[in-house]
């Protein structure tokens, strides 16, 4: 009894040995949750590891340092979201770090694995006679169900102005996106005659009326008859995109009826007003395409590449796959978290969190999340008479919550970074940094760098850009953004910097839109756009600039950027009666328009809405009265030129915003375009000074501007034409090796 005694006090001891010294706690697929944690016996989940360092800190506090947790190779699917929070915090000088073990790729999926082996050929005759013959003897089948999955997730409308969903099932192949079967396989149909274009939400219309308009394309009369199709495309205006539903196809009078309506009402006759069909198993006729049979829980696959030795996985969680909630130095490194049909990372009231060398991918929503989303409380409000409420762990309806309160504060923390990602292939958008307190000019000191983003609108599509801004006083800088329809950057708030970026191939496939952009709030005041470098963005014959200050925005200064074969029709830099808008010492080669253009939009097509902005229950006049108080500190003091913004010119027809003034091009390069860089639109009140500006066809002195080198050498023509024009670090943008990226 004795010996056994003393055997069990010394194994207890040993145990408390290991608790008392260890730093790093083990996890792996061959491990278990009764281990204690060591390189020898690892645990098998990452909530026995987070268990295990919340015994450690209890017991003795956290060690010199701090702890890190070890994850080996292999996948981890999560049934429900990983959760760090206040419990797991760890100290300035002792974090916390989950991280990927040296040379190993971790994954952590928000879906299951489904293994090559449950896939065969279909053989059930019903099926086989609705597929095109190429795809007979391609396509695959497993059943969803038998694997244990029977939450298939539901389609549901989103787009412009709508709520941001979680995404129904989706397929991933080798770590890349299927797409779900879909006509026409490339391009978009036309939008034909409009018969009815629904009712319109956007001007208070609220019957809830679906549009009915002629189809183009006489493939639709194969749909007939069939439930759960869906269309995406840009309705009417070529910003605002929409996922709907089709109530019936009317194949004698070759019309379309939608379920619900779009926000503007259908019209048609624009090359942009376009959609494709989707979720329907006979356009399921090339490699890659997928459906999945709600009644059966069958997933039908037609595989791009052999099966055999393939990663196939399926999304199932909704909700974030992991989220890092109150919690404070903790960091996050070298992971790849993926197959998740919402959110990736979720950040919300955290600070100095550390998200570093981390793969985020094939999500449903967005990639990277700082702060709260939004809740719809009725449905039959829309954007000017929205009614919701923050929520937690969802993006749902951010934009019109933000819109309707312009100094939220979306509760994000502050000091949280994200450095060296991989964001891709996410659903609704890629980074939204947020931190800090709009109201209060309380700088958040959160950022993104040096991470590489692309392909980040499977889903939703305006709005939702590569990175997105709001709070005060954060930073996006060296990243790459690339490979979209739409927005690079996206920002709301105060005293942001966004430096040496590199944003090519974006706003390729849409309308009045931008690789960076602002608007509506002449508060979003101090943002500075410097040595970034903006190359093959926009469409030429599309409505698009390159930096947008939309309506009324004010004090944006850009500076020491290179702009490269810019295809905006609307300029390199574009607003609508801007004020303070600044763009020094720039290089811009070849644009297709104008440097500088400025719209008095008030005075022309926006003349209508002026007391609906500055009138006494205006827009304009909420957001500065009653969001913030921009005649009181720390606005009056911080941005005194903004207090005669609401001034009174004429009794409630006229008021000093609606003129633009203190805008300035000055002392920039521009090769190529027109020889005047500035074009003002609408009359007298469209102002842009320009001073010093070099207006050239020649190669101004570049290292090497054929081979897109734009250094310029020391001895220049650019230095002696333009009196005190800086060099312009070109060599010093975009994405950069560190530690995580070799």
């Amino acid at each position: 009894m004795f010996k056994h005694q003393v055997l069990g006090t010394l194994a207890a001891m040993a145990l408390l040995g290991f608790e008392l010294n260890a730093q790093d706690i083990h996890v792996s697929v061959k491990g278990h949750d009764r281990n204690n944690g060591t390189a020898a016996k690892p645990v098998a989940t990452l909530e026995a590891a987070r268990d295990r360092v919340r015994s450690y800190k209890n017991k003795n506090g956290l060690p010199r340092g701090g702890m890190k947790v070890v994850i080996h190779k292999g996948t981890y699917d999560l049934s429900s979201t990983f959760v760090l929070s206040e419990a797991d915090a760890g100290d300035k000088d002792a974090p916390v770090v989950w991280a990927a073990a040296a040379g190993d790729t971790v994954s952590i999926t928000g879906g299951k694995t489904i293994q090559p082996g449950k896939f065969s050929l279909v053989k059930d005759k019903k099926i086989l006679d609705r597929l095109e013959a190429p795809a007979r003897g391609k396509v695959l089948q497993a059943d969803l169900r038998a694997e244990g999955i029977k939450d298939l997730g539901r389609h549901r409308q989103y787009g412009h102005a709508l709520p941001v969903v979680p995404a129904t099932l989706e397929l991933f192949f080798n770590g890349e996106p299927m797409t779900l079967s879909r006509y026409p396989n490339s391009g978009a149909m036309k939008i034909g005659k409009v018969t009815d274009k629904g009712s319109v939400p956007r001007i208070g219309d609220k019957s809830n009326r679906g549009p009915i308009f002629a189809y183009t394309d006489d493939r639709h009369k194969k749909w007939a008859g069939q439930k759960n199709i869906w269309i995406q495309g840009t309705m009417n205006y070529g910003y605002a995109d929409d996922y709907n539903s089709i109530e019936y196809i009317d194949t004698i009078t070759g019309q379309v009826k939608l379920h619900k309506p779009h926000l503007y009402g259908v019209a048609a006759g624009r090359d942009y007003q376009e959609y494709v069909a989707i979720n329907i198993l006979e356009e399921l006729d090339s490699p890659g395409e997928w459906f999945v049979d709600d009644a059966t829980g069958m997933l039908y696959f037609w595989p791009p590449t052999p099966m055999k030795g393939s990663l196939v996985q399926v999304s199932i969680l909704e909700d974030p796959i992991i989220a890092l909630e109150g919690t404070k130095h903790v960091q996050l490194k070298g992971l790849t978290v993926e197959a998740g049909r919402g959110i990736g990372i979720y950040v919300e009231r955290s600070h100095y969190t550390l998200i570093a060398g981390c793969t985020v991918r094939n999500v449903g929503t967005s990639g990277i999340f700082m702060g709260q989303g939004a809740r719809l409380l009725d449905e039959t409000t829309s954007v000017d008479d929205y009614v919701g409420e923050p929520m937690s762990r969802q993006v749902g309806s951010l934009q019109n919550h933000i819109y309707s309160n312009t100094a939220w504060n979306r509760n994000a923390g502050s000091n949280n970074g994200v450095l060296s990602c991989d964001v891709y292939n996410t659903g609704s958008g890629g980074i939204y940094i947020s931190g800090g307190d709009k109201k209060t000019l309380t700088p958040g000191n959160s950022y993104a760098k040096n991470c590489r983003i692309h392909n980040y609108t499977r889903r939703n599509k305006f709005t939702w850009a590569g990175i997105r801004v709001d709070g005060c006083g954060n930073k996006v800088s060296h990243n790459e953004i690339f490979n979209s329809d739409w927005h690079g950057i996206f920002v709301h708030g105060n005293e942001h910097v966004f430096e040496y970026n590199h944003i090519h191939d974006v706003t390729l496939n849409s309308n009045d839109t931008s690789p960076w952009y602002i608007g509506r709030n002449p508060s979003d005041r101090g943002n500075v756009v410097r040595y970034n470098y903006l190359d093959n963005c926009g469409n030429a014959n599309r409505m698009t600039m390159g930096i947008y200050c939309d309506d009324s925005s004010a004090d944006v200064y850009v500076y020491g950027n290179v702009f490269n074969n810019m295809k905006t029709d609307h300029g390199v830099l574009f607003s609508n009666t801007g004020w303070h808008l600044v763009m020094r010492n720039n290089i811009v080669i070849n644009p297709i328009s104008h440097t500088a253009v400025n719209s008095a939009h008030y005075y022309t097509w926006a003349a209508a809405q002026a007391v609906e902005t500055f009138g006494k229950e205006g827009l304009l006049r909420k957001r500065l009265e009653k969001d913030i108080d921009f005649r009181s500190p720390p606005y009056s003091t911080k941005y005194p030129t903004l207090l005669p913004y609401l001034d009174v010119i004429q009794e409630d027809k006229e008021w000093e915003g609606m003129r633009s003034k203190g805008n300035l091009l000055e002392g920039n390069l521009i090769i190529g375009g027109p020889e005047n860089p500035i074009k003002l639109l609408g009359g007298q009140y469209a102002q842009m000074d320009g001073r010093n500006n070099w207006v050239t066809k020649e190669d101004p002195g570049f290292v090497d501007m054929k081979n897109k080198n734009f250094n310029l050498k020391p001895d220049a023509k650019a230095f002696r034409m333009i009196p005190g024009f800086e060099p312009v670090p070109f060599d010093k943008m975009g994405i950069y090796k560190d530690e995580y990226r070799k």
